[in-house]
């Protein structure tokens, strides 16, 4: 036999000795697992489930809620009177005065009654504007009246002007609870709330008493000379 024939052969059965040796390691491997522990498999994954369930807090009943705005809304069946005196000066509020346009020459107020059925005050007036330049402009009051007590007077309504230059010559209004107040002597009951919502000036919405004629001092006569 040649030297080269016998070369050949040698390698050659390396080359089976290599194969049988790769063979035999496969089935080992594919045996085998990182994460073999002995157990079965199970049919659970990736985990069994807890044996007990979560606990979950219980909240409280949804039987038996009030709204927060419930007490707001409940309706008005009688003004309550803190202030025997002020309800005796404010029953003779007669005009309103709108600041917006008191100082224009030509300016005129307007009218607001003052009227109670049984134990509940309602207030209602509006002020037409006739000032230059102004016509068609006016103010109004709707409300009936919560509380009276000193200096200050409760309504509950709806209180709206319409000014032709703003918002196309829609009424803006101010509604809800509504609060006029006085101040020491005077006689006069300003709106709280008295921002208008469309431009925010400060309107000067005034309910104003006005004494009885029986209480208004005769004008004296003039002497003709």
């Amino acid at each position: 036999m040649s030297a080269k024939s016998h070369l050949k052969r040698k390698t050659m059965k390396r080359l089976l000795l290599t194969f049988a040796l790769l063979a035999a390691a496969v089935p080992a491997v594919a045996q085998t697992s990182p994460h073999d522990t002995g157990q079965a498999p199970s049919s659970y994954y990736p985990a069994p489930p807890p044996l007990l369930a979560p606990q979950v807090d219980k909240g409280v009943p949804l039987t038996g809620l009030t709204s927060p705005l419930a007490e707001d809304q409940k309706k008005v069946t009688q003004t309550r009177i803190d202030s025997e005196a002020e309800a005796q000066l404010f029953a003779g509020a007669a005009k309103i005065v709108w600041g917006r346009y008191a100082r224009i020459k030509g300016a005129k107020s307007g009218t607001v009654s003052v009227t109670r059925q049984g134990g509940l005050w309602t207030v209602a007036g509006r002020i037409d504007s006739v000032a230059p330049g102004t016509e068609g402009d006016w103010a109004s009051i709707n409300a009936i009246v919560e509380t009276i007590s000193a200096n200050h007077i409760t309504l509950r309504g709806e209180v709206a002007f319409r000014v032709a230059k703003l918002d196309k010559g829609a009424p803006c209004k101010a509604g809800g609870t509504l609060h006029f107040r006085r101040s020491g002597k005077s006689q006069v009951w300003r709106l709280v709330e008295g921002d208008n919502p469309c431009d925010g000036t400060q309107e000067m919405f005034d309910l104003v008493y006005e004494k009885p004629a029986s209480e208004k001092k005769p004008v004296p006569a003039q002497r003709k000379g």
